[in-house]
């Protein structure tokens, strides 16, 4: 019998919140009208052990939430297959339009991917927020992997896409 590599790739609870802590963008999914999956890359805040995002009141996947609250986030990295770790997070995704907490979740956003939040931005954070709300993701599924957990040797970054990726150990453009 084989080995089940599912549970030796699974992360901990733990580690689960440093990768999301740590990560920078998921790929959120909701329910189009016509059963399709509606796919979007987003920022997103990690507040009290929970993904939430912020978006115009108006947008798709905000309608596509009012009539069909499913709504799942992928969060991934990883260049080569033993470093592939990631995260899929199924659930329903709650509509939040309680000025307080979109507040809340536009400051974690801002604090994420821009600067420490101050009155001075807080102009800058107002207009983000404009016309927005939040959405909380109430998990009901997790599935998690974590490929350095194999133990497999280094791979080199290669393929056709190998030399436009950019970072410490990966070969560069030209």
């Amino acid at each position: 019998m084989g080995q089940n590599q599912r549970s030796q790739i699974e992360m901990t609870e733990a580690e689960l919140a440093v990768f999301i802590e740590q990560s920078r963008t998921c790929t959120m999914a909701t329910v189009g009208l016509g059963g399709m999956p509606h796919l979007v890359a987003m920022w997103y805040a990690w507040l009290d052990g929970q993904i939430w995002v912020e978006s115009k009141a108006k947008a798709q996947k905000i309608v596509n939430l009012r009539r069909d609250g499913r709504m799942s986030v992928m969060i991934e990295a990883g260049n080569t297959y033993d470093t592939l770790r990631g995260a899929s997070l199924e659930g329903r995704g709650v509509i939040v339009e309680d000025p307080d907490e979109v507040w809340r979740v536009g400051v974690d956003v801002w604090e994420r991917y821009t600067a420490p939040y101050s009155e001075e931005v807080r102009p800058l954070v107002e207009a983000m927020l404009h016309k927005r709300v939040a959405v909380r993701l109430d998990v009901e599924r997790v599935r998690t992997w974590d490929h350095r957990k194999l133990g497999l040797g280094a791979i080199r970054v290669g393929g056709t896409t190998g030399a436009y990726l950019d970072g410490p150990g990966l070969p560069g453009p030209g």
